[in-house]
């Protein structure tokens, strides 16, 4: 165990904007401050899409922290939805052996269990419907039963009904993961299943609930009046809403502050009681037809909406303006200056933007893959690359570092909270983001979209790079002779054409020489089409080794061999063919073939004028060449094939 004069204690949660999360959080931070100690929070936003490759790439931050540099932790395992995610974290945290807290969850035993009694208030609100509404049927919207809340509400629920002798059967209860989509679905396959409405809808939270009294609405039921809804939590919307919302006011702030004063009791080698029970109350209001119980200030909520509509146009329009100027970024630094230009507007102390080492390189520069360098879907590279560091101050910095490390800066005091959250691409880790003493992830509806913009543009810029690549490898098969090893035909006519028109502009001399190989077909014939491929590879080579600098060569076809010259006289022209027959000779005498490696050559050098064409030009060293190789004395297979 870690111990320091700052204790870090490392958090996990998901989707830190939620109001559950909020309010938790807010009263973590709130008590870290106060005693100097450094929060360190790994969080996601999976669930939110119900994409699964998507929560993948969110849940791979939780592969992100060791927990054996923590002194301790505070576990929000309930606002996990991946039971296989939520296992394995508990698993290491146990193997780190660091005291921790958990919040209403006592799967495990060994840690410290803050628990909100969910199921005295479920019991009371569903009792309150029954006697004093006199509600006989009902239709239960659920949280998934491996979240530990969940399941309590839901048996809770179960058990309150049965007391009173009302029977649940399966098609009255709707499951879902405690999203406000979960409402509206639940409530939409109610009316469709063309049933009498039941007298009342409990679902397991506030916005499952608000967004089936929205449905409802949307077919003319009313609330209370035709069907009563309750929700579970209290949130700010559910006591703002017309009906407000009757719901189970939990102290969520409270246990957050709890947990970190429990964890560091812990640290400290204090003892503590193994659970800590937080009761939560029962708020009676208009939506199961009881009076508003709460007092509401009317000034403070109108403030209070005004800021909120503030924030979220704000955040919208930096989301909007951001990903207006991440459409032209191209390279990593075009987009790291766009970063460094918005991310201002986030407020916090720091905001860091961590890239894996390999993030932006799938393929060799070949074009082949490799395993190594493909993008990690578990865990981090073992080297980072914070290729922004924006202080609040503006100034902006970069650093290299060990993903161990987790922070190119990390705090050199306490009473900091840090959040780290994913960049990816679907399950493709890319990197990460940490946000430092800015409650940007916790308060912004739109931070989720954000981030996400910020990690697509990342994407599209390595994709683009591939594509660049992708598009120089497809170039250079274009142009280039597999054989050989030089230009084709393809190759030459493209930089010929260019070469052609310089003279031409210019009124320049040109050089085109024409290489025919002698006697490939009785190579081929004798010696076997390999024999025949070394040869033509070695007179390739023998002739690009004899253009050098000045002229560049190409295999034009078969046994045919072109070269070009700018500039190029007379003179060169002679010394070119001399170079060429000698080198031949002495590739001859080194490779000892039982048969001569021979070509005939032909140069043709003119100044280019504006009514030549390449073409004929070609075709007049093509023509030269020819009439050499009649003129060679030649044994009977170097004939012209």
């Amino acid at each position: 165990m870690k111990a320091s004069a700052y204790p870090d204690i490392a958090v996990i949660v998901a989707g830190t904007n939620e109001e559950f999360q909020s309010s938790v959080l807010s009263g973590m931070a709130e008590a870290a401050v106060i005693a100097q100690a450094n929060l360190t929070c790994f969080a996601s936003f999976s669930g939110v899409l119900a994409n699964h490759r998507c929560d993948i790439g969110e849940d791979n931050i939780y592969n992100l922290p060791d927990f054996t540099r923590f002194d301790g932790a505070v576990l929000l395992t309930n606002t996990l939805e991946d039971a296989v995610t939520r296992a394995n974290i508990i698993q290491q945290v146990k193997a780190a052996g660091i005291p921790t807290v958990v919040l209403d969850d006592n799967s495990t035993p060994e840690f410290c269990n803050i628990r909100i009694d969910n199921s005295a208030a479920m019991r009371e609100i569903v009792q309150h419907v029954i006697t004093e509404h006199h509600a006989r049927s009902f239709y239960y919207v659920s949280g998934p039963l491996s979240n530990p809340e969940a399941n309590t509400r839901y048996l809770a629920f179960l058990e309150t009904a049965e007391q009173n002798g009302i029977a649940v059967r399966n098609d009255q209860i709707y499951f879902g993961h405690f999203r406000p989509i979960d409402g509206k679905n639940a409530a939409e396959a109610l009316l469709r299943s063309g049933k009498p409405l039941p007298d009342a809808i409990i679902a397991a939270n506030d916005a499952m609930a608000l967004e089936a009294i929205s449905v409802l609405r949307q077919h003319g039921i009313r609330v209370p009046e035709d069907i009563i809804v309750t929700g579970f939590d209290h949130t700010y919307y559910a006591k703002h809403h017309s009906p407000s919302l009757t719901t189970v006011n939990r102290p969520l702030s409270a246990a957050g502050r709890l947990a970190v004063e429990t964890v560091l009791q812990m640290i400290r080698g204090e003892t503590v009681a193994h659970t800590l029970t937080l009761s939560a109350d029962p708020v009676y209001q208009e939506s199961c037809g009881c009076l508003t119980s709460d007092k509401i200030d009317i000034q403070a909520y109108k403030q209070n909406t005004y800021e909120l509509i503030k924030q979220t146009r704000a955040d919208a329009s930096l989301l909007n303006r951001m990903t207006a100027a991440l459409a032209v970024s191209e390279t990593q630094n075009d987009a790291v200056d766009m970063f460094s230009m918005y991310l201002q507007e986030i407020g916090c102390e720091s905001c860091c933007i961590c890239l894996c080492e390999n993030w932006q390189h799938a393929f060799h520069e070949t074009g082949s893959c490799s395993e190594d360098l493909i993008l990690p879907i578990k865990g981090y590279t073992e080297n980072m690359c914070a290729v922004l560091i924006l202080h609040a101050d503006g100034t902006i910095g970069s650093a290299s570092f060990s993903s161990a490390d987790l922070d190119p800066e990390p705090p050199e005091n306490g009473g900091n909270i840090r959040f780290f959250l994913p960049l990816h691409f679907r399950e493709c880790c890319i990197g990460y983001y940490i946000i430092k003493n800015g409650d940007f992830p916790i308060q912004s509806i739109l931070c989720h979209s954000i981030l996400m913009s910020i990690s697509h543009s990342f994407e599209n810029i390595r994709k683009l790079l591939h594509l660049n690549n992708a598009i120089r490898e497809m170039d250079r098969l274009y142009v280039s002779d597999a054989l050989c090893g030089i230009y084709n035909r393809n190759g030459f006519i493209r930089l010929a054409d260019r070469f052609f028109r310089e003279c031409q502009q210019r009124r320049q001399q040109l050089m085109i020489g024409f290489i025919d190989m002698d006697g490939l077909k009785y190579v081929n014939d004798h010696f076997g089409h390999e024999e025949g491929d070394f040869s033509l590879r070695t007179l390739a080579s023998v002739i690009s080794e004899c253009c050098g600098d000045h002229f560049t060569c190409a295999r034009f076809g078969g046994d045919e061999f072109i070269l070009i010259g700018q500039n190029a006289d007379e003179e060169d022209a002679e010394q070119f063919e001399k170079r060429f027959t000698e080198k031949l000779a002495e590739t001859n005498a080194a490779i000892n073939k039982p048969y001569p490696l021979a070509a005939s050559i032909g140069t043709y050098v003119t100044t280019v004028t504006e009514d030549m064409k390449l073409f004929e030009l070609i075709k007049r060293a093509d023509q030269i060449m020819y009439e050499q190789k009649k003129r060679k004395s030649t044994s009977r297979y170097l004939r012209r094939d």
